[in-house]
């Protein structure tokens, strides 16, 4: 049925009235993580209300880029200050909309205030001119400028820290921002415009808004962006820089794309201090991190006991409902996410069937293979919650796991993870390079120059000793190959939001 009516809501959120007599043309619907029932709806806008919105931002730009940085740090610092204090509402925002525990989501207000803080910090050593020594006759140095309107699509699995990485630094070096979150968390957005109106922000530096998947398309190719962010699956960054390329624009890109992020626990690693860890990393936000651990190769004279232990701490999860204070692994965001999870599950452990001709008797046999993954946990007993048709996935473990599978070459984003044994480091290596991704990988050992040397060869933006599934934001967080190109935080995280402009000026002529 076309423009089905969707049911009316009351209110959601407590701050936010939801509009009746909705439909699916004029409204984005977010339904509950837990239930998958409506529990918000807020209205698109229009083409014609989108062009206002980029030519105010345009215009914004033209007074914003002029104010002096100390200003511009302020009125950042302003909104770090009250951010802190939405604490409250801004964990119920998260819960509620991408179903992550409530008894987790208020640490997103801290790793994102880490972030906004960093950055701001060094904004004037980053923006500061870079100048050469001259003689008299001559002065030369290069400024860094502002892009422009910029154009930043954020992710709902972290939906305030996929904003901060980008939004931060770009209005820091003068850029105005149009921001459509994702149609998962909405209302992670209009926390961020609602907090930088009470610190004082311009109105119209940043902008959020929503809008459906065609106009946002149509917005990565507006001849009035100059700078596109996109935070999410490959699949998604490479449709919008084919956009991009063919409206014939040449304009800077970043893209934070999938992961599919490798562990290797070598012979000496202290094993309750890593499972305790890698159960963590894969499991935490129900795997839904682009740089949770997808995979562990283990060195085989540590193997099993590794095994065994990292079952034992799964097994100690539980499964539940969001607002219930004892859930350490919530419902996935959506039901199609759930359902991309199983589907590597059943790929796992299916059967394959081929056909061979017996030359003697003229006669077709099928022959059925297993791709052999072993389940470790029972999930029926263990996470009586996850039941298929709902969004609940428990967490799951798999041995006997191979290259052939998807659940080990091709992003998973749930709580489920392969165990491989290898004989030695090269052989992990070999495993962990096998990948169409390369966000981030993680060696567990004692030896540092183990981890360094690995580390040389590991074909990823972020190698990591001891601990994964964590953003520093003195370091440059970037992807390779297919996890992303550009990149954001550290003092490198500003290049990416300006462009140089170099300055020759002959003093004298005489």
């Amino acid at each position: 049925m076309d423009n089905p009516k969707m049911p009316q809501i009351r209110r959601s959120l407590d701050h936010y009235l939801v509009l009746e007599n909705m439909t699916a043309d004029t409204h984005l619907t977010v339904l509950s993580p837990a239930t998958q029932q409506p529990i918000l709806g807020l209205p698109y806008l229009s083409r014609d209300e989108l062009e206002a919105r980029v030519q105010a931002g345009v215009n914004a730009f033209m007074a914003w880029r002029k104010v002096p940085l100390a200003d511009r740090v302020a009125i950042l610092n302003k909104f770090c200050d009250i951010f802190e204090s939405k604490a409250s509402e801004i964990a119920e925002a998260i819960s509620k909309q991408m179903g992550r525990p409530i008894k987790f989501a208020k640490g997103e207000v801290s790793g994102t205030l880490q972030r906004a803080r960093y950055m701001t910090s060094v904004a004037n050593e980053c923006l500061a001119d870079m100048e050469f020594e001259d003689s008299k006759n001559f002065k030369r140095f290069i400024r860094k400028e502002p892009l422009g309107l910029c154009y930043i699509i954020a992710a709902w699995n972290y939906p305030f820290l996929t904003m901060v990485n980008t939004v931060i630094p770009a209005i820091l070096a003068g850029n105005t921002v149009i921001l459509k979150h994702s149609p998962l968390t909405p209302l992670c957005g209009k926390i961020f415009t609602d907090t930088f109106s009470k610190a004082g922000l311009p109105e119209a530096v940043f902008q959020d808004v929503i809008i459906p998947d065609m106009l946002s398309s149509y917005l990565t190719t507006h001849p009035l962006i100059q700078f596109v962010n996109f935070t999410g699956s490959n699949a998604v960054g490479l449709a919008i820089q084919k956009n991009i390329a063919e409206a014939r624009k040449l304009i800077p890109t970043n893209f934070e794309l999938g992961g599919k992020d490798a562990a290797y626990v070598h012979s000496d690693a202290e094993l309750p201090y890593t499972v305790s860890q890698l159960v963590d990393g894969s499991f935490f936000n129900s795997g839904q991190s682009c740089c949770a651990i997808e995979r562990i190769y283990v060195h085989e004279s540590v193997y099993d006991d590794f095994v065994q232990r990292f079952v034992d701490e799964a097994k100690t999860y539980t499964l539940g409902n969001p607002d219930d204070s004892t859930a350490v692994v919530g419902p996935m965001a959506s039901l199609r996410f759930a359902d991309h999870v199983r589907e590597h599950i059943s790929d796992a452990g299916k059967f394959r069937c081929f056909c061979y001709r017996d030359i003697e008797l003229t006669q077709c046999f099928a022959l059925s293979v297993s791709k052999g993954a072993k389940p470790l946990i029972d999930t029926g007993r263990d996470f009586p919650a996850d039941k298929a048709g709902t969004n609940f996935v428990a967490p799951q473990v798999f041995v006997n796991v191979n290259h052939k599978m998807k659940m080990m070459t091709e992003e998973t984003f749930g709580p489920i993870i392969g165990i491989q044994k290898v004989s030695s480091p090269q052989e992990a290596l070999t495993f962990i390079n096998d990948s169409i991704y390369g966000l981030t990988a993680s060696v567990w050992t004692q030896d540092p120059d183990l981890a360094l040397e690995m580390g040389d060869a590991i074909q990823t933006g972020t190698v990591y000793m001891n601990r994964c599934d964590y953003l520093d934001p003195e370091l440059c967080w970037n992807g390779w190959r297919g996890s992303g190109r550009g990149g954001s935080l550290s003092k490198l995280g500003y290049e990416y939001v300006t462009r140089p402009k170099s300055y020759h000026l002959k003093l004298a002529t005489q």
